[in-house]
């Protein structure tokens, strides 16, 4: 790690304070280039112990960077996580405002709930799917604390994953005749179809994807818990959220999810 305790807890200030303000700050890697994966879990660990003490709970994991074409931006062979946060988790049809984030942008992802706990290391694909109890379709919020989303790996990773919020379509119980792998997605933009997607663009598999999730954090102790939802990655490039703007993701065999944005 390139960064001290101390100053892992002021980087994280800096961000927290951010999000109180919806003020972006300037990327931590200007100053220092050489801040790292775990550097930047450093950050994130301390910022979310300031948002739980204001009284935040983790009801979830969100998996970023689960597309090869991300990750070799980023010039990484991994993904990255971040906590939910249960005030960030809106129902389907949700309308939001513009004001509530700072950069925002929208992504289409299949979202899990697990029925049973998860404790990696050594989660295969397999066991990760029989541990899902229901699957849904969701649109993430994505937002940056870091000026014009000038980010670099260890900058997102602090800033709990580029987190904003998540709208959760209807929950279905999962059908193992189902492979989620080869489930389509339509993504619509005020009745405009702006981008399409299917489940294997999130790391192949979006089993995977909560399997990774399980011994990456099983590595540092955390388990996996019955509830929780896992939010298993962009199934295509983001895309920038205004206000007026109404957004619908359809999918194949889990239906429809929807967003609007408030006039200003």
């Amino acid at each position: 790690m390139n960064q001290s305790i101390g100053q892992a807890r002021d980087r994280a200030r800096a961000l927290y304070e951010a999000r109180a303000k919806r003020v972006p700050i300037a990327p931590f890697t200007d100053q220092d280039p050489s801040l790292d994966m775990a550097d930047g879990y450093a950050v994130q660990q301390e910022l979310t112990a300031m948002l739980l003490a204001d009284g935040e709970a983790v009801v979830g994991y969100k998996a970023g960077l689960t597309s090869a074409p991300m990750q070799q931006m980023f010039g990484v062979d991994t993904p990255d996580y971040g906590p939910v946060f249960a005030s960030t988790v809106l129902a389907n049809g949700s309308i939001v405002s513009t004001e509530a984030f700072i950069a925002p942008k929208v992504e289409a992802e299949i979202v899990f709930r697990l029925g049973s706990p998860l404790r990696g290391p050594g989660v295969t694909t397999g066991q990760a799917r029989a541990a899902v109890a229901e699957v849904m379709a969701g649109l993430e919020i994505v937002d940056s604390r870091i000026e014009d989303w000038r980010i670099r790996l260890a900058d997102t990773v602090a800033d709990l994953a580029s987190n904003g919020a998540v709208v959760l379509g209807t929950p279905l119980p999962v059908d193992p005749a189902v492979d989620y792998r080869l489930l389509g997605m339509a993504f619509s933009r005020g009745g405009t179809l702006v981008a399409t997607g299917a489940g294997a663009a999130a790391l192949g598999d979006p089993a995977a994807v909560v399997a990774w999730l399980a011994n990456t954090l099983g590595e540092h102790g955390t388990v996996l818990e019955a509830g929780q939802l896992i939010m298993t990655g962009a199934l295509h490039a983001a895309v920038p959220l205004s206000a007026g703007d109404a957004f619908i993701a359809e999918f194949d065999r889990l239906g429809a999810v929807t967003l609007a944005v408030d006039e200003p």
